[in-house]
């Protein structure tokens, strides 16, 4: 039990030092902090956007290495019957259960995974009480260690809006639970523009909002994300081949991005949700234990077959060669940029020590880096030393858009805060670049410094964007 404690401590700790990180460079920061903050919702930071871009960037890439895939950018709002037809609004819930005595609403289902009681996914409300009930004497509120529970009520996790309600009987309105159904239903209009045919996938990214009960593990589980999500549409006899694929394919991408073999895994769902006819995730080791990263599904036709009934519109297609009429089958690929961004800081992030002090360090790939170099002058307060760095700095940046300058504190410091921020390499200009314009290039994993010719350095820093 002590190791387990030690282990679950030293975990915290990690993701504690994260947080910490993302705040103090400029990462991520808490929503609405200045007003005590608002749960589930993070701001970005100027260095977490452009890694948000980065990683978003290499997802397009490895899509867009498929010669028939289309890219969509559907709407956020959608008529709340497309939301009727997928499930979501009688089949798209949360076991929700309050605490009497801290007033926090928890979820009923993770109090019980807490004391190794698994709850299935298909309970009535009813079935969930009964289970709840049983074993309401072994469960204590995470929160303020009480015993005090209600019953549980399943929540909805659709965000609702007034958007397009105006009268008290108006439909209510939705805000998107996932990015797949603006995919499904734009399905036939993709098709129909005559450069797709079957197999082919549909991919995009956008943002989604889930009324999550307890919003936690910082980026992992929040009230509004963006997902990155795939629909490859294949004949019904091809599914299961193309299912297999894309498995492979997937797990491949991750280790590509620059993610230990061994901090990854594959988990099979015990239990389908209602849409799926086989599902696994891809789980990271994060720093709060195993999880899903992303999640590859063979959803069969379910969407399609709900959305031409719920519509009245035939989505089926026509086999050219035997004529036959069928609903494409879909393989879904769902991963979560946040998630993923999470996953990268926590694979990127180091402590070591070089020439006798401590540091933290950010190990990521160069392709990620927010920033890919820093210029510095050697000293600030000499003009003919700042005058050669900013005509170096300029020409860099100009092929490497990620380029800062930094003339802030002495070289150490400069250093320290470049390695906290993930960034590749630094270029000093000094008074031997003056004489022979070499300048130092020191590389951030191994704190190694040399002599290289100021035209050399953007090739060099080019060459290792590869992943």
């Amino acid at each position: 039990m002590a190791n387990n404690n030690a282990q679950k401590q030293k975990e915290d700790t990690l993701l504690e030092k994260i947080v910490s990180l993302c705040k103090r460079r400029g990462f991520v920061f808490q929503g609405s902090e200045i007003y005590g903050g608002f749960a589930g919702m993070y701001d970005f930071g100027p260095h977490g956007v452009t890694l948000r871009r980065n990683i978003e960037s290499a997802w397009r890439s490895a899509m867009q290495a498929h010669d028939k895939m289309a890219f969509l950018d559907s709407s956020i709002f959608t008529s709340p019957k497309v939301w009727e037809a997928s499930g979501h609004v009688s089949g798209f819930n949360d076991p929700l259960i309050v605490c009497f005595s801290c007033h926090s609403k928890l979820r009923a289902d993770h109090l019980l995974e807490g004391i190794a009681v698994q709850a299935d996914e298909k309970m009535t409300e009813g079935e969930l009480n009964e289970l709840f009930d049983a074993n309401r004497t072994k469960i204590t509120c995470p929160v303020c260690g009480k015993k005090n529970f209600g019953k549980v009520v399943q929540k909805n996790l659709l965000a609702t809006s007034t958007l397009g309600k105006f009268e008290e009987e108006d439909q209510d309105v939705y805000l998107r639970g996932e990015t797949a159904q603006g995919i499904f239903i734009n399905f036939k209009n993709v098709l129909d523009t005559g450069f797709y045919s079957i197999p082919f996938g549909i991919a995009q990214v956008g943002k989604v909002f889930r009324n999550e009960i307890s919003p936690r593990q910082f980026l992992f589980r929040k009230r509004e994300f963006e997902q990155m999500e795939m629909q490859y549409f294949v004949h019904p006899k091809d599914a299961e081949k193309a299912y297999e694929n894309w498995k492979e394919e997937r797990m491949r991408y991750y280790v590509g991005l620059g993610i230990a073999q061994e901090h990854l895994r594959w988990k099979q769902h015990e239990r389908l949700v209602f849409y799926a006819r086989d599902a696994w995730d891809i789980q990271y080791k994060y720093p709060f234990g195993w999880d899903e990263l992303e999640g590859v599904h063979n959803r069969g036709d379910y969407d399609l077959a709900q959305h031409q009934k719920f519509s009245g519109v035939d989505l089926r297609v026509t086999d050219e060669a035997t004529k036959e009429r069928y609903l494409p089958y879909v393989i879904e690929t769902s991963a979560g940029l946040d998630r993923t961004i999470l996953a990268i800081l926590a694979e990127s992030y180091d402590e070591d020590e070089m020439n006798g002090e401590k540091r933290v360090v950010l190990r990521f790939p160069p392709a990620l880096a927010p920033v890919k170099a820093a210029v510095f002058p050697l000293l600030r307060n000499k003009p003919e030393l700042v005058k050669k760095a900013r005509d170096i700095f300029a020409l860099v940046k100009k092929e490497i858009p990620e380029t800062v300058w930094d003339d802030n504190g002495n070289i150490g410091k400069r250093y320290r805060r470049q390695d906290e921020i993930g960034t590749p390499y630094c270029i000093t200009v000094d008074f031997e670049t003056l004489e022979d314009n070499t300048v130092t290039l020191r590389d951030r994993d191994t704190g190694k410094q040399e002599r290289v010719q100021s035209s050399e350095i953007i090739q060099r820093i080019k060459s290792t964007y590869a992943l």
